[in-house]
């Protein structure tokens, strides 16, 4: 294993690790990928960190990043079967923003501010321009959330992975001020749900989404049948919509009761996960239209609305509950940081063995 580490400044003997290297693992080739990652970690750093890979483990200081009293939130993810459709379409630049988006997001739903990452990329045999893609990827997504990447692992393990194949892990470290941390406690029945737009399927339902490509012979190369301006492969791609710098100014403000990011599980799993016991959700599915995407898995697999809802997010990536007179005044100040925002629904109280969301349909596109 290479840590993001770099190599000896004197630079490595050539002829040290002939051994190892035999057995399959390449300690100078490592090396040279680690040099190649240097100019982008230091392209993400911010105060509190200088984002320079060195030594065992990196150093953050939050009184550099402003904060007096912070709590410190962490989460850990990967992108899941999404990597086998980066592998088969032989396309590796924007995986990496997915495996920071999944992270950064789920820090941010407690009001966290991201402040660093780290990666963990694990092969048979490395490949220094797949590895330097992907890693490329995640200095994007850092730099797209305000975080600094300080460190990694990059693992060679041959006769693990298959020939070509590579795994993929992150680490988001956030803080929130104690007093700002989001629990969705204040939550309460009336409150307005706001729904900012996904960029696709984001990192979930992949297996679902392969086994539909692979029954129909579909070719990643193609047009995608949703939206035939894009190859298949670019549609399926499009990396997760990261929601840090257009949220954390409302958060800062008070303005936001609860977040929810829409994961696995989609909306009907995701959106309980903030809300307090005895409340419930109603989604209206006429408050936005169904993306393409969505609607040709629907009509392809087919999906009902309950199954559709419960394996993607349907168009919407992250939900937000706020007060209803704030409602309109937040949508547009997301509104304002580039995000598509829509009025998707109303918080009520929980009925007994009913579904804490419920979704109404007729929605443009929606099954039924």
């Amino acid at each position: 294993m290479v840590q993001h580490s770099g190599p000896d400044p004197a630079g490595p003997d050539p002829t040290a690790g002939a051994a190892y290297r035999a057995a399959g693992v390449d300690i100078t080739a490592g090396n040279r990928l680690v040099d190649a990652l240097r100019p982008l970690a230091k392209a993400t750093a911010r105060p509190g960190a200088a984002a320079a890979l060195g030594g065992f483990a990196a150093v953050f200081d939050p009184r550099a990043a402003g904060f007096h009293d912070p709590l410190l939130l962490a989460a850990t993810d990967g992108v899941g079967t999404k990597l086998r459709v980066a592998h088969s379409a032989g396309r590796h630049d924007s995986i990496g923003v997915d495996l920071v988006a999944m992270c950064v997001n789920d820090v941010l739903v407690h009001g966290g501010e991201p402040l660093f990452f780290l990666d963990y990329f694990a092969t048979g045999k490395l490949d220094g321009a797949i590895a330097a893609a992907v890693v490329a990827g995640i200095a994007d997504g850092c730099r797209a959330a305000g975080c600094a990447l300080i460190g990694g692992e990059t693992a060679e393990m041959p006769g693990f992975y298959a020939p070509g194949d590579y795994d993929l892990a992150g680490f988001a470290v956030g803080a929130v001020e104690r007093d700002r941390l989001l629990t969705g406690a204040s939550i309460q029945a009336g409150d307005a749900v706001l729904g900012l737009a996904s960029s696709g399927l984001h990192a979930n339902g992949f297996s679902l989404v392969r086994k539909l490509i692979a029954d129909q012979g579909l070719d990643y190369g193609a047009p995608a049948p949703f939206d035939p301006s894009r190859s298949l492969a670019e549609a399926l791609l499009a990396p997760t919509r990261i929601y840090v710098q257009s949220l954390l100014p409302a958060i800062a403000a008070g303005r936001v009761a609860g977040l929810t990011h829409i994961t696995g599980g989609g909306l009907v799993e995701n959106i309980p996960r903030c809300l307090p016991d005895g409340l419930a959700v109603t989604l209206d599915t006429m408050a936005w239209p169904l993306p393409p995407v969505f609607r040709w898995l629907a009509e392809t697999v087919p999906l009902p609305l309950s199954e559709l809802a419960v394996t993607f997010n349907c168009g919407i990536g992250m939900v937000a509950m706020c007060t209803p007179d704030q409602a309109d005044s937040l949508a547009a100040e997301l509104h304002g940081h580039g995000e598509t925002v829509q009025r998707i629904g109303t918080v009520v109280d929980a009925v007994p063995e009913a579904p804490r969301v419920r979704l109404h349909p007729g929605g443009i596109g929606w099954p039924a």
